[in-house]
């Protein structure tokens, strides 16, 4: 039986092609493929700025480092999300604090975000995870309140909106992550989005071995390379064109497992808030027995994915002494992400939500 992967990029001979085309350019390094890809990211967005990085990861610590963030300091970031959110504040020098998030939307819990502000605490990093979209507003209000930075972790999040609103853009700055598994990939890569035009400046800097321009060997600052490459825009610049249909496909498999599945009165779907236009990255349900559920489809050749591990149970983390984040720790352990990539075929879905359906009769 033809195994069903979880999750796979669709790339055909469109995004070969322009690759080829970039390489054959032999302008390889950030030139006006790069260009023409960001200022696609900034209209699809509504950002000001958008600097295409290396990759999400770094874009995060650059914004973190680009306002100040360092040693010292605390930045408060959700339970439940991948790890490379804390792990750029790690990078930063500072120190992660684990919030618990809420089980709606899955971000960052905003009433608890201010219970745990102290001194010491500089910013706030929201993740909008899985499609759907934090609190921005309240979160927001918070970091205002507390005088406190607000950065959104947006890795999951290209062309899902809050009241309208890209995510991304309601805090100082927003990263977006192109890896293989996104909505739309270059591969590795990433974006950070901001309005800024002072923080903007700073981010290209730090991407940039501390300097503003190319070609020159004076450096205002100690700077990285983060740099982006041609053959990563050109394939970007191709999946940007793909992303409506991308978004479109994922929504008919959410509603197809959601009208095969939704009588199932042990199966639960992911909620997403009313002021959400979600983009279905993956189609998630929630069930008590997803050890089971997950090995019985892998034994079917059908893959899935757990839900994040929560950060504060990580074996990298457990020296932080981190307080308990009963919600992440209940979602992890509940949910499951189906298989979701947009090329799958309905009978493809089908057989996944028989398998399920069996596994429900046969506990």
């Amino acid at each position: 039986m033809n195994p069903i992967p979880q999750i796979q990029p669709w790339i055909d001979s469109n995004e070969a092609e322009a690759v080829r085309r970039a390489v054959a350019s032999t302008f390889v390094t950030e030139h006006s493929e790069t260009l023409r890809f960001e200022r696609m990211l900034a209209q699809r967005t509504g950002a000001k700025h958008v600097l295409a990085y290396a990759n999400a990861t770094c874009g995060l610590f650059a914004v973190l480092r680009a306002l100040g963030v360092g040693p010292g300091d605390e930045v408060i970031v959700p339970d439940l999300t991948f790890v490379a959110t804390a792990n750029a504040v790690i990078l930063a020098g500072a120190h992660p604090v684990f919030c618990d998030v809420e089980a709606q939307s899955l971000g960052l819990d905003a009433a608890k975000a201010q219970s745990l502000i102290t001194d010491r605490t500089r910013a706030i990093i929201a993740v909008h995870l899985y499609g759907s979209a934090a609190d921005a507003h309240n979160i927001a209000a918070v970091s205002r309140r507390f005088n406190l930075h607000f950065i959104e972790d947006a890795a999951q999040g290209l062309g899902v909106k809050l009241n309208g609103q890209h995510v991304g853009t309601f805090g100082e700055a927003g990263v977006i992550s192109f890896y293989g598994n996104k909505t739309i990939t270059t591969g590795e890569g990433g974006a950070i989005l901001t309005q800024r035009d002072d923080l903007a400046r700073r981010c290209y800097r730090l991407k940039n071995h501390g300097r503003l321009e190319k070609g020159v060997f004076m450096h205002e600052e100690i700077g990285f390379n983060f740099s982006f490459t041609e053959m990563q825009a050109a394939l970007g610049i191709v999946q940007l064109t793909k992303l409506d249909e991308i978004i479109a496909r994922k929504a008919q498999i959410r509603r197809h497992y959601e009208q095969r599945l939704g009588e199932l009165e042990w199966v639960r779907f992911q909620t997403i808030p009313p002021n959400v236009s979600p983009v279905h990255w993956f189609t998630n349900m929630l069930c008590d027995d997803v050890d089971g559920l997950s090995e019985a489809l892998a034994a079917q050749g059908i893959a899935t994915r757990r839900f994040f591990y929560p950060l504060h149970l990580q074996p990298c983390y457990r020296n932080l002494n981190p307080a308990p984040c009963p919600v992440s720790a209940r979602l992890y352990q509940t949910g499951l992400s189906l298989p979701s990539w947009c090329g799958i075929e309905p009978a493809q879905l089908d057989r996944v939500c028989e398998a399920i359906q069996a596994h429900g009769a046969a506990v």
